[in-house]
């Protein structure tokens, strides 16, 4: 995320790409380990992604 930061616009997709993974991993772990981690990681990353479209 910071080298997406430090990129500027150019960084948009490097930003995109990340917070994906991060949203993604937290559904694996949501599915697997404890629902807990759905809304402790996966929807501050859902939240971020729309922010950054919503912003770009």
């Amino acid at each position: 995320m910071i080298w997406g930061l430090y990129l500027g616009e150019a960084g948009f997709q490097v930003k995109v790409f990340f917070l994906l993974c991060v949203a993604i991993t937290g559904l694996y772990g949501a599915v697997t380990v404890s629902r807990k981690i759905l809304y402790i990681q996966t929807v501050p990353a859902a939240v971020a992604l729309i922010g950054l479209w919503l912003g770009a």
